[in-house]
């Protein structure tokens, strides 16, 4: 069955999108419907002012005030511009702050999944550009109206003039409209296309920012600088294509505007030979045919609500991504007991993880361990509600995640990942994230148990140097990634890799302070090291998505396809 346009998730969710933007400023968005159309009423009253100005200056008649007239019509029409420029300005900015902070607010709900379907660079394009695109929609819109009024005013005022004027005009009007409506169905799908592969190159070029080093280290600066610039002939292509839809339809706009304008004025010029209007009323026709055939300006116009209604419909493609929906219930007190039941998980057309269930009583270490694309770090994910499997549940202390609270489920656990996010101005604040009131004290504690306290005293203001000057190994990073996680809280912690880019001594000394709380949480370790799984009271080994085997390290190293996922060289550690 072929889906409509008006059935497409995107679309729809785009539509949704403009009519939120522009109810999200109504007073300045009345206030530019209002400025425009005064302003396009002064313009539709200023020739038939001209024009009887004209009629008594040629007849020596009083035409001072006439003249004063025609002088206070232009300073308005000059002071209504300016006053539209503004608010089309002002309109345009809150609109485009309400659509980053919608779409940012969705983007962070989604969590992984957002970059599971979208490149991070696209996203990063989509939120700046096509939200400032898209944002530009009120505005245009009401430029639109404005535009449209003009028209159809002329049309109304060469009536009152002559109805044979208006006749003319009318006799041209369909052939005008079919030429706007093919503009706007063309301009819509080839800025499509020109948006698309601007997103494919903003994607590219952010993986090769954020692999820059490697990049350098191979030495192949210019084979990626050709990967990122690659789709450069299709968007050249695209814009061509776009600038020639712009240049067909202004051509045809200038072959038949011009003539309709010559036909009112030849109409005109003989009813003046036949004393039927005077000079003026021929001036003010001339005037109002060129307002009532300007396809031109029609043109531009449709064109910014096109490239808006592109630029929004991008957006809808990321709102139309399901966000998993918040649950409602309190979490109630219990030990950290935390339960998979059935989970599988497919990314991809793949299946990640399958039919994965395991208990993990409260107040215990489990080692996550497996080979890369295992599912590990999936896992992890799933157990603190970072993503939700497509089928089965997990359980907190036989809660389901997806039945609680975002604030119960975000306080009873805490994680800690391989590269964390130091967000935050300072190094406090980075550690106390997502706390509703820290203290010192307590910061100071959580970094002593990562092995954190000594390197942030070093740096020149200590707790309180901002992160963006604190210069950081990957070790120090991950030791601050831990000591938030200490920090917070909460009856289970997390890590996802957390500890693999410290020293030996260190780990050793971090992993004590781990296990050293007297079991008043649980654990859940991705683990790639042997000794870190050693450690644990537990050890969950996964391998191609199921899990193989659950119980102690120990016993698990006698079986050579466990000792492989190390390394098969290793001893048992002591």
């Amino acid at each position: 069955m072929t889906t409509r346009v008006d059935d497409d998730p995107a679309t729809a969710e785009a539509r949704a999108l403009l009519r939120g933007a522009g109810r999200h400023d109504v007073v300045r968005g009345a206030a530019l419907c209002a400025v425009s159309s005064a302003a396009t009423a002064v313009g539709l009253l200023l020739p038939a002012v001209l024009g009887r100005t004209l009629d008594l200056l040629l007849a020596h008649g009083p035409a001072a005030r006439w003249v004063w007239c025609c002088v206070g019509l232009v300073v308005l029409l000059a002071v209504l511009d300016g006053c539209e420029s503004v608010l089309s300005g002002t309109v345009d900015a809150r609109a485009t702050a309400w659509l980053r902070r919608r779409l940012a607010g969705h983007v962070l709900a989604l969590g992984p999944r957002a970059t599971d379907r979208f490149a991070s660079g696209d996203l990063v394009a989509r939120l700046v550009g096509g939200a400032a695109q898209a944002g530009t929609a009120p505005g245009a819109f009401a430029a639109l109206l404005a535009a449209l009024a003009g028209p159809v005013g002329g049309v109304v005022a060469l009536g009152l003039i002559d109805w044979r004027t208006a006749a003319v005009l009318l006799a041209g009007a369909p052939l005008l409209a079919l030429l706007l409506r093919a503009f706007a169905r063309d301009t819509s799908e080839c800025l499509a296309d020109y948006q698309r592969v601007q997103g494919s190159i903003a994607a590219a070029l952010a993986e090769a920012v954020g692999g820059s080093r490697t990049i350098r280290a191979a030495g192949t600066e210019d084979r990626e600088t050709a990967r990122v610039l690659r789709p450069l002939p299709e968007l050249s292509r695209a814009g061509h294509h776009m600038w020639r839809v712009q240049g067909r339809a202004a051509a045809q706009a200038v072959a038949v505007a011009p003539l309709l304008q010559l036909g009112v004025v030849a109409v005109a010029g003989f009813l003046l030979t036949r004393h039927r209007l005077s000079v003026g009323e021929v001036l003010a026709a001339s005037r109002y045919a060129v307002l009532a055939g300007g396809v031109g300006v029609l043109v531009g116009r449709v064109a910014a609500l096109s490239r808006a209604r592109a630029a929004a419909r991008r957006l809808g493609e990321v709102l139309a991504e399901p966000a998993p929906v918040p649950g409602t219930r309190r979490l109630p007190p219990g030990p950290g007991r935390l339960q998979l039941r059935g989970v599988t998980v497919r990314r991809g057309g793949r299946t990640v993880l399958d039919g994965v269930d395991l208990d993990v009583p409260g107040g215990t270490t489990l080692a996550v361990v497996g080979r890369s694309g295992a599912g590990k770090s999936l896992l992890a994910a799933l157990a603190g509600r970072l993503a939700d499997p497509d089928a089965g549940e997990v359980l907190l202390d036989g809660m389901r995640l997806t039945d609680l609270a975002p604030e119960d489920l975000r306080a009873a656990v805490a994680y800690a990942f391989e590269r964390p996010a130091l967000l935050g101005t300072t190094i406090e604040d980075t550690i106390a994230l997502g706390l509703v009131s820290p203290g010192s004290d307590r910061v100071r504690a959580a970094a002593r148990r990562a092995r954190a306290d000594a390197f942030v005293r070093r740096l020149p203001q200590g707790y309180a140097t901002p992160c963006a000057a604190a210069p950081r190994s990957g070790g120090e990073s991950q030791r601050l990634g831990l000591a938030r996680a200490f920090a917070r809280g909460g009856r289970l912690l997390i890590l996802d890799d957390a500890l693999s880019s410290l020293d030996t001594v260190t780990e050793h000394q971090v992993t004590e302070a781990l296990l050293g709380d007297g079991g008043r949480r649980t654990r859940l370790l991705v683990a790639h090291r042997a000794a870190t799984a050693a450690r644990a009271d537990a050890v969950a080994w996964l391998d191609g998505g199921r899990l193989r085997a659950v119980g102690p390290h120990a016993r698990l190293w006698r079986d050579p396809a466990y000792r492989a996922v190390f390394g098969v060289g290793e001893e048992v550690p002591r």
